[in-house]
């Protein structure tokens, strides 16, 4: 697949047809039957052209019940061979997409973290869901239609030119009237299907943010402007659906314009004709059946062109995706099986922007060394720990661990030695035991209920109405922040990390609970390289070694007694929280 973005509809259905051709062997059967059904499709109005002049001008019935069998053979296996092309069609595209899908899913977890931080999630998964799916019903529909109009048409004027010259001529008449109708309706028609999926982007994103921002709208009253903006947004996308569909509305009534036109004309001229011996009666049915056979592949076509217009729009936004550069591994970065843990950091500095986040950071955590950092809030402590496990890269200086460069190890062996347990906690729709033992797969029960107990969380399970095998919802819902938060301890107890990172790690926790928790994360922390981000002091009074940040900068470094007597920043910090 090529790796060139879209620039326009004839790059995009190129790229999309590298996906469909992968199923070469069921489109080769497709095409067969459209062939058949658009050839079964002509012959029954030349037979019934026939059985007029055959039988009914003449008034000789013999041989008529023949015809007309054939006929509704015919017309049988015309309606088996449409029945069979369109349950072919449907593998087809339903393979093609499912590996489109299925590529989108995987690149989406290859992407960095800073391509997710500028979109809403309701966009992403617009792009992967509604998309996908316009993708999926344009190549139900669209594919055969198209070569089915093709053929109907090529075979149409075959017919017609060696039945009449001059009759296909005036039927011919009505080509450059649709070519510049058509022309005008798409011209307007494709940039209006394109905003509409951009509009419908934004309305996803904008409702997937306001279902997961529930509490905090309702917290601040904020219903009202909620409801306001959304109306904005969904106005919108009903401008821009209206105006696409009324454009592309035209196509049809012009279609059924020239339709009767042009039978008219045959109607008329066919008459003349005839009476002057010209053309006979039949040959005018199979004219007129054939104009309007001859015109419903043009319409068919028109109407499919304005539905392929909407796919590409959706196709584009897809293949922008996938065109988004994935994490890679440096060259000669290896798999490191098990990390000492001594973390260095060398003159560092990063930025999310045009300002910078992080600058000229330097420190260092000896293997089995507790790092605290300490800070007023955007003093960057948590871009630090982002940094570490690679979901930034810095923008200038080093890191290294146990004496390399981490651009030296692969980040999926980086971060598989390493355990977080954020302050705002991640869990998944599922099972209380499915959640822990996502620290590590393979783990026994009995590892899992000893991760519990270390973690304090056992003696909450116990008491839920169906224990480890309680099903909790997305993000957790259904138990309490502080069980939460819980959970993702012992999560990360189960997976025994190398470095351990702790932000706000306590935070939802009771008093209580957090005494029982420190003396587990002590147990945990042990011989382990941690670094731990706190705004309350007394839990970092133990660190090793305290790192004091302001504006992303290293303002002081030492234990909690050397920064204390100093006077600086985290003697200042230490009064104001006692």
């Amino acid at each position: 697949m090529s790796n060139k973005k879209p620039n326009d509809w004839k790059q995009t259905l190129h790229r999309l047809w590298a996906y469909v051709d992968e199923q070469r062997s069921k489109l080769f059967v497709v095409f067969f039957l459209v062939v058949l059904s658009s050839g079964l499709g002509l012959l029954g109005p030349f037979l019934i052209g026939k059985a007029i002049d055959l039988y009914i001008v003449t008034k000789q019935p013999e041989g008529l019940m023949s015809l007309l069998l054939g006929l509704f053979a015919v017309y049988l296996l015309y309606a088996v061979s449409l029945f069979l092309q369109n349950y072919w069609m449907i593998h087809v595209s339903q393979d093609t997409v499912s590996k489109l899908r299925r590529q989108l899913f995987r690149h989406l977890h290859r992407l960095p973290l800073p391509y997710f931080d500028k979109r809403q999630h309701g966009e992403i998964m617009s792009r992967a869901v509604n998309d996908v799916e316009n993708i999926s019903s344009t190549l139900n529909s669209s594919v055969i239609q198209v070569v089915s109009s093709v053929i109907t048409l090529i075979g149409t004027i075959s017919v017609m030119l060696w039945l009449s010259p001059l009759l296909t001529l005036l039927t011919m008449m009505i080509v450059p009237l649709l070519f510049i109708g058509m022309k005008w309706i798409t011209a307007r028609t494709g940039p209006l299907f394109q905003q509409q999926q951009r509009n419908l982007g934004e309305v996803n994103g904008f409702v997937e943010e306001m279902v997961s921002g529930q509490s905090v709208m309702q917290i601040f009253s904020q219903e009202e402007r909620v409801i306001k903006l959304f109306m904005e947004k969904n106005e919108k996308l009903k401008k821009t659906g209206y105006w696409a569909q009324v454009f592309s509305g035209f196509i049809p009534k012009l279609m059924n314009v020239l339709n009767n036109g042009s039978f008219a004309v045959i109607a008329c001229i066919g008459g003349v004709l005839a009476l002057r011996g010209m053309v006979t009666v039949g040959t005018i049915v199979i004219f007129a059946e054939y104009a309007r056979q001859f015109t419903r592949p043009l319409n068919d076509l028109a109407n499919q062109f304005n539905t392929l217009l909407s796919a590409i729009a959706g196709a584009e936004r897809v293949f922008e995706t996938l065109d988004e550069e994935p994490e890679e591994d440096e060259i000669g970065a290896r798999e490191v099986e098990k990390l000492q843990g001594h973390v260095e950091f060398i003159n560092v500095s990063f930025s999310y922007g045009e300002e910078e986040t992080l600058t000229d950071v330097s420190f260092r955590a000896h293997p089995g060394e507790t790092v605290a950092f300490v800070g007023p809030t955007g003093a960057g402590k948590t871009t630090i720990t982002g940094l570490l496990s690679r979901f930034y890269e810095p923008a200038a200086g080093d890191i290294r661990i146990d004496g390399q460069s981490i651009k030296n190890i692969t980040r999926e062996s980086l971060r598989r030695q390493m355990g977080f347990v954020l302050q705002d906690t991640v869990l998944l729709a599922g099972s209380i035991r499915e959640n822990i033992r996502y620290g590590r797969l393979d783990a026994t029960e009995e590892e899992v209920v000893t991760a519990a107990h270390m973690a304090g969380a056992h003696a909450f399970i116990s008491k839920l109405p169906n224990g480890y095998d309680t099903v909790i919802g997305p993000d957790g819902s259904g138990i309490s922040q502080g069980q939460r938060q819980l959970l993702a301890i012992a999560r990360v107890m189960l997976a025994a990390p190398a470095i351990l990172v702790l932000d706000e790690a306590t935070s939802s926790i009771d008093t209580l609970t957090e005494q029982h928790v420190q003396q587990a994360l002590a147990r945990l922390m042990k011989g382990r390289t941690c670094f731990i981000i706190a705004h309350r002091l007394n839990t970092i009074r133990t660190a090793d070694h305290i790192v004091v940040l302001q504006e992303g900068r290293v303002v002081e470094q030492g234990s909690h007694e050397e920064l204390v007597e100093s006077g600086g920043l985290y003697e200042r910090l230490h009064q104001y929280y006692h």
